[in-house]
């Protein structure tokens, strides 16, 4: 019995693992009280748990994005404390190598992921004038296989110990031989169920978008935003499968000894890397994409002008998902592939500069000559182009395979990436639940704390990552967990670590904005605060759960369909209120979602027979699901007639 218990246990635990320990017991002993004492098990599970509504669905991958961005913060700022200054003892070998292994697959997969899913789910329905999702059970089910892959790999520091071969999970340092604990175990099998996942939702918007646009809304009528929903939808459909298999070959050969990614016996381990990357580029993209899509909203919308050369801005996405699918291998310009491929690769790598260069001129032009209102949404997007160029720039400077070998697997490389991700996509996401957060929740954020939050942030972004791109230059590796004196990086070292603590301090802003303007912000906003332009704002706040009463008919609009009615008294709502069909909620999902977890906990160490009855639980699932009889439910007229009633009629369009 004590061998059984003893697998459980962190092979290299500290009094920091312990802390946490206590403060993820505690706290969820704390949780379950509250929810108890409060008797809110049952409104949970019916109205959260179960829902197959896409606006709560949305704002689950937000709770998940932001708790994970704690989670990820926490690893960054210990990371830079680390190597605040020469050979430190915060953090020993192991436990660096278990933080930056976290740290990049929390942040990728865990929290940006969420971050632009949330948009998919909140925002897409309503752009394109639908009442929900083309498959709201399927989207409940991508929700919750998410999140039991994000559990499963955030329990692994507590239970079993955590991965420690980095994010990418190199073999053969991933194999048995060199990672000899769970850890790597938990990393494979956590995202294939989150994968999972995410795969279902990208089949679930491509099948949205094609197929439940308001009548008269052409693919070139789309907003941007939902534009970069279908690219980004459509690479996640062609890249995560391959992420998938290289997961289970990896599964594979832990669990069974086979030899995909050995050394010897045939194996190739060049193969993961190739097979990783292959997913690895274009999932930037996924995550970049939606990004430029929520500036295109919010540059538009404050700059008071329609997006300039939308067209263009359409196939220069079209253009880089094509692209991203191309330039994999400049990950690995010095692992011996020859000058031949090296040179195709540099030049496509340097190539998917120029569609995106497209862009920056775009939003240039937007604002050109517009009556630009300084909002805190629009300051993240003023922000994020000289950041986000000066990171495009350096990547130009990587893709020269000759150059790369000064640069790869150093700081520079570290420099470049966060420069680009975080200005790209955090800047995006938060400006843009700045601006959707009054149709989320019927108020809005307060500005004078918003601007300084973005202030803030910006300058602990400069000081963390620039002295970066110099310690790299100057031969700083990344992954090592300490350096000599002699080395003469310490001084630039302690300015990155001020600086990630400045941008801890903005995220700290960033929730007391929250709470300062949940207890003081006003609530008779109306529907349009902002003077909008897209069809999500042309709905009540709060949003109906049918979203509209009347489809919307975009037959004499732009692709700023609302904007179009405000200000050319074109008319979206035609016809009369009928009886709407609507979903109804399942609780099935979410149990399947379990059996999931525990088979895959179960598989992480080996426990056979609790992972058949894993299997078991999933294939029962699915048996049922495949003999139900389900066909929803109808909100009827005069329901709907004395909901519509009910809003405060001041803002939308009717």
């Amino acid at each position: 019995m004590s061998e059984f218990f003893a697998q459980f246990a962190v092979p290299h635990p500290s009094t920091l693992i312990y802390i946490a320990m206590a403060s993820i017991v505690l706290g969820s002993i704390a949780l379950v009280a509250v929810v108890t004492y409060f008797k809110l098990w049952g409104y949970l599970w019916r109205e959260w748990i179960t829902t197959v509504d896409h606006k709560k669905i949305g704002i689950m991958y937000l709770i998940v994005a932001l708790v994970m961005l704690f989670r990820g913060g926490v690893d960054a700022v210990m990371m830079r404390l680390q190597l605040a200054v020469p050979e430190n003892s915060f953090l020993d070998a192991q436990h660096y190598n278990e933080v930056f292994t976290t740290h990049g697959v929390v942040m990728i997969l865990f929290m940006a992921m969420p971050f632009i899913t949330f948009f998919f789910n909140y925002l897409v329905p309503l752009q394109i004038g639908a009442r929900d999702v083309a498959f709201p059970r399927l989207n409940n089910l991508a929700f919750w296989l998410f999140f039991m892959g994000m559990g499963l790999f955030n329990i692994s520091f507590i239970i079993g110990g955590s991965p420690d071969s980095g994010w990418t999970s190199y073999f053969p340092l991933a194999g048995n031989e060199f990672s000899t604990s769970v850890g790597t175990n938990y990393y494979m099998l956590s995202l294939q169920i989150a994968g999972l996942g995410t795969l279902l939702t990208g089949i679930n918007f491509i099948t949205t978008i094609f197929k439940m646009r308001a009548p008269g809304m052409t693919l070139f009528k789309m907003p941007m935003f939902t534009w970069s929903a279908l690219i980004s939808n459509l690479i996640i459909v062609f890249a995560f499968p391959v992420l998938t298999v290289a997961l289970a070959m990896g599964t594979m050969d832990r669990l069974f000894d086979t030899k995909f990614f050995t050394i010897g016996d045939g194996g190739m381990d060049m193969l993961w890397a190739n097979l990783f990357w292959v997913w690895g580029h274009p999932e930037v993209y996924i995550l970049i994409l939606p990004a430029f899509g929520i500036f295109s909203e919010v540059i538009s919308t404050f700059s008071r002008r329609n997006l300039y050369g939308y067209n263009s801005m359409v196939w220069s996405m079209i253009v880089i998902s094509v692209f991203s699918f191309a330039v994999w291998t400049h990950h690995f310009f010095t692992m011996g592939q020859g000058a031949f491929t090296n040179s195709i690769f540099s030049i496509t790598t340097m190539a998917i500069a120029i569609p995106t260069g497209v862009k920056i001129f775009n939003w240039l032009f937007t604002m050109y000559k517009g009556k630009i209102e300084m909002t805190t949404p629009m300051l993240y997007a003023m922000h994020f182009i000289p950041l986000f160029t000066l990171g495009g720039v350096t990547g130009v400077m990587l893709a020269m395979s000759a150059a790369d070998y000064q640069y790869h697997n150093t700081m520079f490389l570290v420099a470049h990436f966060h420069n680009v991700i975080i200005p790209g996509v955090v800047y995006a996401m938060l400006a843009g639940l700045t601006f959707y957060w009054p149709k989320m929740f019927g108020f809005m954020l307060n500005e004078r704390i918003g601007k300084a939050t973005v202030w803030v942030m910006s300058t602990g972004f400069v000081l963390a990552f620039i002295p970066m791109y110099i310690t790299g230059l100057d031969g700083q590796a990344r992954r090592m967990y300490t350096y000599s004196e002699s080395t003469g990086f310490s001084m630039l070292n302690m300015v990155s670590f001020v600086g990630a603590g400045i941008m801890s301090v903005s995220f700290l802003m960033l929730v007391w904005n929250i709470w300062y303007s949940f207890k003081n912000s006003p609530r008779d906003i109306g529907s349009d605060p902002w003077d909008a332009r897209g069809l999500e704002w042309a709905t009540h706040t709060p949003i109906p759960h049918y979203n509209f009463a009347i489809t919307p008919d975009v037959t004499d609009s732009t692709s700023e369909a609302f904007w179009d009615s405000k200000k050319n008294g074109t008319k979206l709502f035609k016809g009369e209120i009928k009886d709407i069909h609507m979903p109804n909620n399942s609780g099935q999902t979410f149990i399947l979602s379990v059996f999931f977890f525990i088979a895959g906990f179960a598989l992480v160490f080996s426990m056979w027979y609790l992972a058949i009855f894993g299997l078991i639980g999933i294939l029962a699932c699915m048996g049922y699901r495949s003999m139900e009889d389900d066909h929803g439910y109808h909100i009827h007229k005069h329901e709907v007639e004395e909901t519509e009633k009910s809003y405060d009629k001041k803002g939308g369009a009717k």
